[in-house]
């Protein structure tokens, strides 16, 4: 898959080496046919990426993480699937942290 291509429909100036990133960071989770979504209609998986992505990799703070997944999930929307790369991608951005993504 294109993840840049689904990055695009929700943002302009795509840093694909920050896609990248996030893709070889997700690695495996890709593969399947679940865990290659964020379903931000659960709790649950919502803190995972709070607590995964934005915590260890991103260096958020709880509280602006999970800001900024529920802001990605919004802009979204109207996506039934909501790609991880694209939520990792648009909570980089949207906080300022794309810096450590390489």
């Amino acid at each position: 898959m294109d993840y840049s291509e689904d990055v695009k429909k929700y943002t302009s100036n795509v840093n694909t080496a920050a896609v990248d990133a996030i893709v070889k960071y997700c690695g495996i989770a890709l593969k399947g046919k679940d865990s290659q979504f964020v379903a931000m209609t659960d709790p649950a998986e919502v803190k995972r990426v709070v607590d995964g992505f934005c915590a260890k990799k991103l260096g958020l703070a709880a509280g602006a993480a999970e800001a900024a997944v529920r802001a990605a999930g919004e802009k979204m929307k109207a996506d039934k699937t909501k790609h991880r790369v694209t939520v990792y991608y648009l909570v980089a951005e949207a906080t300022g942290t794309m810096g450590k993504l390489a």
